[in-house]
């Protein structure tokens, strides 16, 4: 089982250089944790619907965070 992170951040400015994620990653703004796909999508939708994420000043992103071992 898939765990996610759902990631609100804010959008780098034009002018920055380069997208390197891993040494200067965009501000986060909220992170929530989902156990399913589908709740992370939901939650994402949610985040969608943000005035500063349809404006384009905000982006959602859902990250798979690693494997869960089910229990049984």
């Amino acid at each position: 089982m898939t765990r996610f992170l759902v990631v609100l951040t804010d959008v780098r400015p034009a002018e920055s250089v380069g997208r390197d994620e891993r040494n200067c990653p965009e501000r986060r703004r909220q992170v929530v944790g989902a156990n399913s796909r589908e709740a992370a999508d939901r939650i994402a939708g949610a985040f969608m619907a943000l005035g500063m994420v349809r404006a384009g000043r905000q982006r959602v992103k859902v990250i798979a965070i690693g494997r869960r071992h089910a229990r049984g």
